[in-house]
């Protein structure tokens, strides 16, 4: 039996909020060797010294896939989910290496479908830092079933 959430149970404004996950080096090496961004921001400390951020940051796309796996930790996905339809990222800020990142999502809209059975949920992303603040944000667009 799904855990997940249907359709008929998302409204604007809920709110979700996930676990923390901290971002280690080692994290941002698998990363490097899985996408092939070696880009010295990420991997080079004596660059990375030598910029704004004065260390090496997590790539930006870590976090946010980090972040699809926090989502699930949430529950709401669970067996409901007929198909991720799209995603954005705004980047706010640097994460560093040793901070630990958590999602909220927030329901924006909720459309059924003209076939019934199912909707469009909508819900406004953040990944916020162990201080609260926003490092990306963006939307999520998801398909849900609803029986």
């Amino acid at each position: 039996m799904a855990r997940g959430h249907l359709f008929s149970q998302f409204t604007p404004g809920q709110r979700f909020v996930s676990v923390g996950r901290t971002i280690t080096e080692a994290d941002v090496v698998m990363f490097a060797g899985i996408s092939g961004d070696y880009n010295p921001l990420h991997t080079d400390a004596t660059f990375a010294a030598q910029t704004p951020f004065k260390q090496r940051i997590a790539h930006g796309m870590l976090s946010a896939s980090v972040s699809t796996g926090l989502g699930q930790t949430l529950g709401i996905f669970e067996g409901t989910t007929l198909a991720l339809m799209g995603q954005t990222f705004d980047y706010k800020g640097p994460v560093f290496f040793g901070d630990t990142i958590r999602l909220a999502l927030i329901v924006d809209t909720v459309t059924p479908s003209s076939k019934g059975g199912k909707g469009v949920v909508v819900f406004k992303s953040e990944i916020l830092k162990q201080d609260d603040s926003v490092v990306i944000s963006g939307t999520w667009t998801v398909l849900f079933r609803d029986a």
